[in-house]
């Protein structure tokens, strides 16, 4: 399988969620029915497109030999966008991402998440150790970042444009504005459906599968995804360097080193 210089993020596919939302998913190598499947899923405030094929992951997966099957969380991307906190909880979120292989005929993948994807990858490898079989997460934290927003503040910003005046919710909005298209009532509704249940890591129930955590020399929570990967019998850890949390899916060493461990049988 060639891959092209320029990967081109092609129409969305849509897949229903439980409740009913378009969740927009992409598929590249499908020509190759039997070549195994990356499941890509991007960071809060990206979207398929900015995480996994603005940085080359998706070209380099290709010439790996893999299928990619990429996916816009709800709340980002061209998936649907709802405001309610209710509607995104981690269940909800591992829920999509049953449903996009479940509609795409897909029984077993390896997994690449950044951030908020991987957030969402330790649960569902959790939830489905059947069907994933391995995974990439980069820059996942121990804690809940999303929960040092000041939802007032941010909540008012997207809807009167009140000025943000707490330093890490304007760091989040400005995060949020970079992506053309993002919905800022959507988001700040994601960062308070974080807070419902059990959204954390478990450190007495790690994902089964092999696991590399991944996490920029510079980014602050840098110990704590080290003390995440110490937890999990088959984890790894690499630190990637020079980058900080927004750029290290961008990061070359990161990325061979992704593409590399989804490939070991």
């Amino acid at each position: 399988m060639t891959a092209p210089l320029i990967t081109d993020l092609p129409d969305p596919r849509f897949v229903m969620s439980e409740e009913g939302f378009r969740i927009a998913t992409y598929t590249w190598g499908w020509d190759d029915e039997n070549a195994p499947v990356v499941l890509c899923v991007h960071g809060f405030a990206s979207s398929c497109r900015d995480n996994w094929v603005a940085t080359g992951w998706v070209r380099e997966l290709l010439r790996a030999g893999f299928r990619v099957l990429g996916i816009d969380q709800r709340g980002h991307g061209a998936s649907d966008k709802p405001h309610e906190p209710t509607d995104y909880t981690m269940d909800a979120l591992v829920s999509d991402v049953r449903v996009a292989l479940d509609t795409h005929l897909i029984d077993t993948v390896r997994y690449a998440g950044y951030s908020l994807g991987a957030r969402v990858g330790w649960h569902a490898a959790v939830a489905m150790p059947d069907r994933i079989e391995r995974a990439v997460l980069g820059g996942i934290p121990d804690g809940r970042p999303l929960g040092r927003l000041d939802l007032a503040q941010a909540r008012a910003f997207a809807e009167h444009g009140t000025e943000v005046t707490d330093p890490v919710t304007r760091n989040y909005v400005t995060l949020a504005e970079r992506v053309a298209g993002n919905d800022l009532r959507a988001l700040v509704a994601l960062a308070g459906g974080m807070r419902f249940g059990d959204a954390d890591p478990d450190l007495g129930d790690p994902p089964p599968q092999p696991i590399l955590f991944a996490t920029g020399s510079e980014d602050a929570i840098l110990e704590d995804s080290k003390r995440l990967a110490a937890a999990v019998p088959r984890g790894r850890f690499l630190e990637v360097p020079g980058r900080h949390h927004f750029n290290a899916p961008g990061s070359r060493d990161f990325r061979g080193a992704g593409v590399a461990f989804l490939a070991e049988a």
